[in-house]
């Protein structure tokens, strides 16, 4: 759900987000809110338009409202392509459906029903029983029992005002509420924001008032905990677990010497763009990179400081469906400091799996600005040059999961009748195998430095099956299923039915067209170009996007 959708400089159209598993219902605690530009005010907007149509009265077994059917699960759209479809939460045709589970059987109500006066029939809150009668007493309802997580991207206060002003609404709770972030983005936050000068201490450490509590989370994910594809991802709230990656955001205004901390982990890494013939290589090994941990949320090396940011995978444990939300981020040919291969290459298998297929990512200027005045965001041309990086890793990841489907199918026989497990020599066995296969790609990846920096793409790819001394040989002439699995993946485009919304545009408060209708046509004539099969549309506050 979409609380904030701008980038500024309007105050009330801020980042911020609320996102939730369906599976649950709307259980205590079960929304988890992404950023906080703009958070309370939103939300009272959104009820005062839609409790008019609520029906007064006790919730049934079902979660409909007594004599109303429950709500019919939407169509899906027809061969992976997508069509604009009325969300069952929403009265425009505002979210784009590609699958709703069933809520869990025996998930508990939010409200006790003796005490439900309200059942939301439509907008974002629908099938959501309140207490109250009026807007903003529900509101601080949801506030206080409902939401009770905030993963922040990073501490620039369009992320962030909202969150520490609506800080006042969390009293009358029985716990504190959970701020979660890179180790980066909570030390700026304690020691410029909750740092008893620009607003009050409200956190759990060192004597403050302990409305908030701090969750540190770790870049790239925390392996020691989860399991198979959950590996790395931790509980944030009922439903829900996240992975963060750190992403730069531009260089800092004042140099190197202005700001002095590090989040990251990455290893050497090598960037070729499709879209440039710039190369952009850095060194940031340990033994190359000299950091220093501090309280300004920003990544300084030698003659190179860049703010810190984060893209945040959110994981339905019931499902095994993923979603991902960038914060704000610059392009990788741009970059000083290029990490966004990274996220590139944890979503690429979670795409070919049909896991993960919405992203939500900024696109803050249209391709007029120039690149001096990007401040570290995105325009149209770079964002569709970071998706066909993407694209790229995507098709290895697609081939790799066919191989793997066709040796499941039917593995090699040694002559005897017997299945010779050293015919064919696959590196994917699963998912996350099929990651390390992308990341060892070369293609803009920290694993591997690639020696010549000009060298080509196609160059560093790996040959994912190698034929051994004894195979028998095959006619290049002759139709296999493994080329038919090949043709098959070929004749799609790489990230059909992967929706792409965009997030944090700045309005340009001039006459004429909102700048979202250029960068929505510069967008689509840019992804026409590259053929890559995404699905774009520009996010607006109030609305629901189902994934």
């Amino acid at each position: 759900m979409q609380l904030g959708a701008g980038g500024g400089p309007s105050e009330d159209n801020v980042t911020g987000l609320l996102v939730r598993s369906t599976a649950i219902n709307w259980s205590r605690g079960s929304v988890l809110a992404v950023d906080g530009g703009t958070h309370l005010a939103p939300i009272i907007r959104i009820l005062e338009e839609h409790l008019p149509r609520a029906i007064r009265g006790r919730k049934s077994e079902s979660g409909a409202a007594p004599d109303q059917p429950s709500r019919s699960r939407p169509s899906l759209p027809v061969n992976d392509e997508l069509s604009p479809a009325i969300s069952p939460c929403t009265t425009q045709s505002s979210g784009y459906i590609t699958d709703l589970p069933e809520p869990r059987a025996g998930s508990p109500a939010p409200v006790d029903p003796t005490k439900a006066k309200l059942l939301l029939t439509s907008g974002p809150f629908a099938n959501l029983a309140v207490p109250f009668d009026n807007a903003r007493a529900n509101a601080a309802y949801l506030i206080r029992d409902l939401i009770s997580t905030w993963i922040i991207t990073h501490p620039h206060l369009d992320h962030l005002s909202g969150f520490a002003i609506n800080t006042a609404s969390f009293t009358h709770t029985t716990r504190a509420k959970k701020l979660a972030a890179l180790p980066s983005t909570i030390d700026a936050i304690k020691n410029h924001i909750f740092n008893d000068i620009i607003w009050p201490d409200l956190s759990d450490e060192d004597g403050g008032v302990g409305l908030v509590s701090y969750m540190r989370l770790v870049d790239g994910g925390n392996v020691a905990l989860g399991d198979g594809e959950g590996r790395g991802y931790i509980e944030v709230v009922d439903g829900l677990t996240v992975k963060s990656w750190s992403i730069s955001h531009g260089s800092c205004m004042k140099g190197p010497s202005h700001r002095v901390s590090s989040t990251s982990n990455s290893q050497d890494s090598f960037v070729q763009h499709p879209s440039s013939r710039r190369a952009s290589r850095v060194a940031t090994s340990p033994s190359s990179f000299r950091s220093h941990r501090g309280s300004q949320g920003n990544v300084e090396s030698d003659n190179v400081c860049v703010y810190d940011s984060s893209a945040f995978f959110i994981r339905d444990e019931e499902t095994g469906r993923e979603v991902l939300i960038f914060g704000d981020v610059e392009p990788d040919v741009l970059s000083k400091y290029p990490r966004t291969a990274r996220v590139w290459n944890d979503a690429a298998p979670k795409i070919a799996a049909g896991l993960l297929t919405g992203i939500f990512i900024e696109c803050s200027y249209d391709d007029s600005q120039r690149d001096d005045l990007l401040f570290g965001h995105l325009a149209p041309k770079y964002l569709v040059a970071e998706l066909q990086v993407l694209a790229e890793k995507v098709k290895l990841a697609k081939k790799s999961h066919a191989e793997e489907t066709l040796r499941k199918r039917k593995r090699p026989s040694n002559g005897f009748g017997k299945p010779d497990p050293d015919a064919w020599k696959l590196r994917g066995r699963d998912l996350q195998q099929t990651r390390r296969r992308v990341t060892d790609s070369g293609l803009g990846t920290p694993s591997r430095m690639c020696e010549d920096p000009m060298v080509s793409e196609s160059a560093t790819l790996p040959l994912v099956m190698r034929r051994t001394s004894n195979d028998p040989g095959e006619n290049p002439n002759t139709s296999s299923p493994l080329k038919e699995l090949h043709r098959s993946s070929l004749d799609q485009k790489p990230l059909q039915g992967l929706q792409i919304i965009i997030i944090h545009i700045k309005d340009t408060l001039r006459d004429g067209p909102p700048v979202s209708e250029t960068i929505l046509a510069e967008l689509q004539e840019h992804e026409e170009e590259a053929g890559l099969g995404c699905h774009f549309v520009i996010s607006k506050s109030g609305e629901s996007v189902w994934l």
